[in-house]
């Protein structure tokens, strides 16, 4: 259309082409929206290269085939994973590819407009978050650090000879294990029968997972080929009526905290601030709520030292984000103000010091 414009504005009109002479193939669409067209062409390619890359990496995690993949480097080994490397037999550290897979959330200090609208929110039991890998006809469980901590057979897809009809049978879960209990509670799936999940928002996981689990029978209950129950985790809405109902409610676990997961949020392996933590005791406080007198809102002794070293550690990092120093992130971390594990404070030992309150946290 730009040429026909120019064409015309030097005198030159559609009756001043010579006869015979083919009319120059004028396009359909403007520049404009040719741009708009690649534009979206690029991005439709983006979306399936990012799919082939959840595709890939779920593969790799079932069949431990990192194959063409760059070395990475040696990851720093902080305090908890010196931790866990003491109850690993050395045999069973494995790469670190399956460190720092699962999706972690932080304190939810500064509470979201919308928490009600677009929240939800899961009780979760006191135990070690863990990485299932269901594949080849065993299950295997990983610390967030990348360590396996055990290997057993289950009802999980992929996860026994039976079951494990093809090298494309496996699943991915994120679960927090209660050793009491022998159950593993199924937070979050990232991948089911082969099929990646990463890419879909919460609210779809959430309702495909608990979907899937009532398909295979057998999956809670103890039994040869399933030694450890799974149990999938409820998700209730982040209503005042919702929250209170929730905290007068009596568990069939010792409850550990509340993770509030934005509904849209996909599975991101790290830290986020669209999945966030609080410790029962401190809905009311946090949220503005008038909660019922239970056992889970009864404030511990170290209640009011942990939630101001909490809410100092967030100014501080905010304000060392703002100043562009990277001091502020190393600090919250080195205090385990950012919640990088599910948190109940060891019973029977002191809690000492500044950092006592939020340090004495199992992994």
């Amino acid at each position: 259309m730009e040429e026909l414009s120019a064409a015309l504005a030097a005198g030159v009109g559609l009756a001043g082409l010579q006869p015979g002479r083919a009319a120059p193939a004028w396009p359909h669409t403007s520049p404009a929206a040719a741009r708009q067209a690649e534009r979206r062409r690029a991005s439709s390619a983006s979306r399936e290269s990012e799919r082939l890359d959840y595709v890939n990496h779920a593969r790799r995690l079932a069949e431990d085939d990192w194959a063409g993949v760059e070395s990475e480097d040696e990851e720093k080994e902080g305090e908890d994973a010196e931790e866990e490397a003491m109850d690993v037999d050395a045999g069973k550290k494995l790469p670190k590819r399956y460190a720092n897979q699962l999706m972690l959330s932080e304190w939810l200090v500064d509470v979201p407009s919308d928490l009600e609208q677009e929240w939800v929110v899961v009780v979760c039991p006191v135990g070690k978050r863990a990485l299932v890998v269901a594949s080849r006809g065993t299950t295997a469980a990983y610390t967030k650090s990348g360590f396996c901590v055990n290997r057993f057979p289950s009802l999980l897809p992929g996860g026994n000879r039976h079951n494990s009809i093809s090298d494309k049978v496996y699943s991915i879960l994120d679960c927090i294990y209660n050793e009491a209990k022998q159950t593993y509670y199924i937070l979050d799936v990232m991948c089911w029968r082969g099929h990646p999940v990463y890419d879909c928002q919460t609210d779809f996981r959430f309702f495909w997972l608990s979907s899937k689990i009532q398909e295979e029978e057998g999956l809670g209950e103890k039994s040869r080929i399933n030694p450890y129950k799974f149990v999938g985790l409820q998700n209730f809405p982040c209503s005042s009526d919702s929250l209170c109902e929730l905290l007068a409610t009596d568990f069939p676990f010792e409850v550990d905290g509340l993770l509030f997961y934005h509904k849209q949020t996909h599975y991101t392996p790290g830290s986020t601030p669209l999945v966030g933590w609080l410790r029962p005791y401190m809905v009311p406080e946090i949220l503005g709520l008038s909660v019922p007198a239970t056992a889970l809102t009864a404030k511990p002794d170290y209640a009011g030292r942990q939630l101001q070293q909490i809410i100092e550690s967030k100014r501080s990092k905010k304000l060392a984000g703002e100043k562009g120093h990277p001091s502020g992130e190393a600090a919250a971390s080195n205090g385990h103000y950012e919640l990088e594990h599910l948190s109940t404070p060891q019973p029977g030992k002191p809690l000492e010091g500044r950092d006592g309150a939020v340090s004495q946290m199992e992994s």
